[in-house]
């Protein structure tokens, strides 16, 4: 980068420039996913991550998303056919949407800071 533009990284705001969202991501990568889904608890397989690639694409395409519950039916729908909510905590037991996004890498959508969002607790 060469230092005349600067990606603000607030986990609290959001480019609405798909070209700045793609940078984001550019700061993550699989093995920075292993590492936090570790600190998680959580050991990674196929179907995690495409829970993660479908959170990552959703983020690019849409930019930080106006509440957890927005995410949360983006989800259920993309992920009906394995179940929906129930296959998502199965892969996620803190919330796809909360746990799921950190181990992406990805800001939180707002009302998702509750660590109980999505879970049982």
């Amino acid at each position: 980068m060469n230092g005349s533009r600067m990606i603000d990284n607030d986990p609290a705001t959001s480019s609405s420039r798909i070209e700045d969202r793609w940078l984001d991501l550019q700061e993550w990568n699989r093995h920075k996913g292993e590492l936090l889904a570790s600190k998680e608890g959580v050991r990674l397989t196929a179907m995690h991550w495409e829970v993660i690639d479908f959170l990552r694409g959703y983020y690019l395409r849409n930019g930080r998303a106006d509440s957890g519950r927005e995410v949360a039916v983006a989800l259920d729908r993309a992920f009906i056919s394995q179940g929906g909510k129930k296959y998502l905590y199965r892969l996620f037991p803190d919330g796809p949407v909360a746990q799921g996004s950190r181990i992406a890498g990805l800001p939180l959508p707002p009302f998702t800071e509750d660590e109980s969002f999505g879970s049982s607790l």
